[in-house]
């Protein structure tokens, strides 16, 4: 904190947040160090499903389609 871009992607990801549950890690914290080091220069970074999505900006068109493919795997 403060972190505008992160603020900023939580504003675009909003509408969608019925249909995902979104886990917020601080990477500052010393348990979370993996990844700092791993991440520091590219926050706010995006996991879907435990794998890589994206980085610093939300897509919001590859959002989309990864969120859809898995909810179509779901049914």
């Amino acid at each position: 904190k403060p972190c505008p871009l992160c603020d900023e992607a939580m504003e675009v990801l909003e509408p969608y947040k019925r249909r995902f549950v979104l886990q917020e890690v601080d990477i500052t914290l010393p348990e979370n160090s993996a990844w700092y080091d791993k991440y520091k220069y590219d926050i706010p970074v995006f996991h879907l499903n435990g794998k890589f999505l994206m980085k610093h900006r939300v897509d919001i068109q590859k959002f989309e389609d990864q969120l859809m493919k898995l909810e179509l795997q779901d049914d």
